[in-house]
């Protein structure tokens, strides 16, 4: 049972190779690797979508599916209309900088494979559940969703919160400190892994049944790589080295960084 439907997943780390390819063969000729972050969200819903396909297309399946498309649709778009007629992105071009000579094979191997592989590892519970799953839906797959749907609300409100915030020419130069962004300081990312974690507990959910549930805890590998990518690596990190000023300290010290709580006195 497991060996032949092992060959979908097998073919969707394939087909992602391919995407990925092709996405750093038009960042080449573009002379802009920012299109990786375009393609990040697209990568998901294309592999999602593919091992529905040719699965066994179950209700949770064709749910968690759609979740994905709504997350990385929403995301791609967001970023599209974010970079279009900027050029590319700052740490594309420092790269461009340091890797000198062997900047190509270095984007190829540690942005667009590398970005390939951690969308693959973060998918796993959906390629799981498309593949392996059943129509058994208990109270964690409901519980899943309400979770889901925190996160949808955190980031896409946040996100625009802080657009209408940035559009004011008074606020050039201060820190985004109302509506969520009093709560958190990146309600957007918070938000990103509630997305993931919502999703890892529909699939533990059905995946529980058709497995042991000691081997369905696998799909909890995914919110913990993204939420740790988001606080650690590429998220929080990046971003937050780029602030500083007596205003950004003070809102430091008063805002949780990433989980939403009352600000501090």
């Amino acid at each position: 049972m497991y060996d032949g439907h092992m060959i979908p997943l097998l073919l969707s780390a394939l087909v992602l190779l391919v995407y990925m390819s092709t996405t750093f063969i038009i960042a080449v000729q573009s002379k802009d690797n920012s299109v990786a972050d375009i393609a990040y969200g697209i990568g998901f819903t294309l592999i999602s979508w593919f091992t529905y396909l040719l699965g066994v297309h179950t209700i949770a399946g064709i749910v968690v599916t759609v979740l994905v498309t709504l997350w990385g649709a929403r995301l791609a778009t967001r970023i599209y209309l974010k970079n279009r007629g900027k050029g590319e992105d700052f740490r594309y071009k420092k790269m461009r900088e340091e890797w000198g000579d062997s900047f190509l094979k270095k984007t190829y191997l540690q942005i667009f494979l590398l970005q390939g592989l951690i969308i693959y590892v973060i998918a796993l519970p959906v390629l799981l559940l498309n593949i392996f799953g059943n129509n058994s839906v208990g109270p964690l797959a409901i519980l899943g969703l309400l979770v889901w749907l925190g996160g949808f609300f955190f980031e896409t409100v946040g996100d625009a919160q802080l657009d209408a915030f940035l559009t004011k020419k008074e606020n050039k130069g201060h820190i985004m400190q109302s509506g969520l962004w009093k709560y958190t300081r990146h309600p957007n990312y918070f938000g990103e892994s509630a997305m993931w974690v919502g999703i890892g507990i529909i699939c533990y959910d059905v995946l529980s049944v058709s497995w042991n549930p000691l081997y369905a805890l696998v799909v909890f590998v995914s919110p913990t790589l993204i939420t740790y990518l988001l606080l650690k690596v590429s998220g929080v990190p990046l971003l937050e080295a780029h602030f500083s000023g007596e205003e950004w300290e003070a809102y430091k010290a008063s805002t949780n960084v990433f989980f939403p709580w009352k600000k501090k006195p």
